[in-house]
């Protein structure tokens, strides 16, 4: 049985040993340069102000002309072009021309490069040689899911020092991306090679998670084998504790009993990063409560939010739906907003935002048992933030089932079921070590995890060194 569990360790971490080398490493670049995205911040600050004399068509007239049948939000943005209705719902988003409700959406570069040119004159970025450097479905920073209802996208390079490049939707016109040269060479550093994310493999999301999982399974698997030998093998000679190894066998040895708890657990939730449901739930509302939190509304109630007019400095309107209401929600700034629910005074600043009776009244419905919400602290062990910052965010519990509302715009931003929330503890608390303690202590939490990968990285340094040796001895002699 131990020679199997040799042999098996040898070979397994001989394929492995660059691997756990490159995800140590990896890691730490990860840890201080995020995947590349548009940052809230940035998509307001890059939106111009809405012509208040302009003509627009009714919302409902928007949502018909768009033909998404199951709308469940409506956006009035001003575009290089014109202001435009963004019509959004589970089936994706449309672009509606405000002025006639003609279709909206980037057929060509022209197009797209002035409205990048306006999104750069509105964020203050420097654009003198802006030009449409790409239209195509996939690129390396534009792979993941999330940009699956802008398909295919316009890539702007700005000419700018910081090496700056924008992404336009041809289905909104809206700037959904942006990433910096400094960002790219990190990241070809971090997330690509941590994630195994290459184009060519990540576009096709399936047997990109396959491949994923199974070579994160056989990595977990290699490392629960040397753990067993690691343990096994230690010598005790009076109260001390020794290797029977010499060399870099005895320096693999000593390193892996001390960063053995790092190791499996690291590796372990780096599996579980790839789960997407296999073990734990994924956090998604089921189709009954999507269609309590999602509810299609009659959108000819939108015209009752016609008074008061827009705010001069409106960067964009909202209409969504909570609870059987609809509501209209100006965004003047990243932190300002006025919502107005019909037959309501416009609620401003601080009020600026869903009660917690509406909240109650609707999630409610989301299961039996559901106790009235409370306002979720920043300290809490399961965070969830709005992308408003300051907005408050409302927690009601459904006996053993959570639902998080964000209280800006109304979206759940988690659904926590006994195993979501384990899943938050073995993945995301073990694999970032975002525990509340650490999280309230930053520079600590940055020395751990730099420590700690350093000393994974030390580790599979020499499992390589090692490999390397016995696979050349292995081709010598055959």
């Amino acid at each position: 049985m131990m020679g199997a569990i040799v042999l098996l360790h040898r070979w397994l971490g001989i394929a492995f040993c660059l691997l756990f080398a490159m995800w140590f490493a990896t890691g730490i670049v990860m840890h201080f340069v995020p995947f590349p995205s548009l940052a809230e911040a940035e998509r307001i600050a890059g939106l111009a102000p809405l012509d208040r004399g302009a003509r627009t068509i009714p919302v409902a007239n928007a949502v018909a002309a768009s033909g998404i049948a199951d709308a469940t939000r409506v956006r009035l943005i001003q575009r290089s072009d014109g202001p435009v209705y963004v019509v959004s719902g589970p089936a994706g988003s449309r672009a509606v021309r405000a002025s006639g409700g003609g279709d909206a959406s980037v057929t060509s570069a022209e197009i797209a490069l002035t409205i990048v040119q306006a999104y750069s004159r509105q964020r203050g970025l420097d654009a003198p040689r802006a030009a449409i450097a790409a239209r195509s479905d996939y690129d390396q920073w534009s792979v993941p899911n999330g940009f699956d209802r802008h398909r295919p996208l316009f890539r702007a390079a700005l000419g700018d020092a910081p090496g700056t490049e924008v992404y336009v939707s041809s289905l909104t016109g809206e700037v959904v991306l942006d990433t910096t040269r400094s960002e790219r060479a990190w990241n070809w550093a971090g997330s690509v090679l941590h994630w195994i994310y290459p184009t060519i493999l990540r576009s096709n999301w399936a047997l990109w998670d396959r491949v994923v999982w199974v070579l994160s399974l056989l990595a977990l698997i290699a490392a629960l084998l040397g753990a067993v030998l690691g343990i096994v093998r230690v010598k005790i000679r009076g109260r001390q504790l020794s290797s029977p190894y010499r060399g870099w066998h005895a320096l693999h040895h000593i390193i892996g009993l001390v960063a053995t708890v790092f190791v499996l657990s690291w590796i372990f939730s780096g599996w579980l990063s790839m789960d997407h449901g296999r073990l734990f739930s994924r956090g998604q509302l089921i189709p009954t409560e999507a269609g309590v939190m999602n509810a299609v509304p009659d959108w000819r109630d939108a015209a009752k939010l016609d008074h008061p007019p827009l705010s001069p400095s409106a960067r964009e309107v909202e209409w969504f739906a909570f609870g059987g209401q609809v509501y209209r929600r100006d965004r003047i700034a990243l932190g300002h907003q006025t919502l107005i629910r019909a037959g309501d005074a416009p609620r401003d600043g601080q009020a600026a935002y869903l009660d917690r009776q509406e909240i109650g009244n609707l999630t409610v419905r989301l299961g039996t048992g559901c106790a009235a919400p409370f306002l979720l602290a920043g300290s809490d062990d399961y965070p969830a933030q709005s992308a408003m910052p300051g907005a408050p965010v409302y927690r009601t519990t459904c006996g053993d089932l959570w639902f998080d509302v964000d209280a800006a715009d109304g979206r759940v931003l988690q659904r926590l079921d006994p195993s979501r929330r384990a899943y938050r503890w073995l993945y995301s608390a073990l694999h970032t070590l975002d525990f509340p303690i650490l999280l309230a202590h930053a520079r600590l939490r940055d020395a751990l995890i730099v420590g700690l990968c350093t000393l994974g990285l030390m580790f599979s340094i020499t499992g390589v060194v090692i490999g390397w040796r016995r696979l050349r001895a292995s081709l010598a002699s055959a």
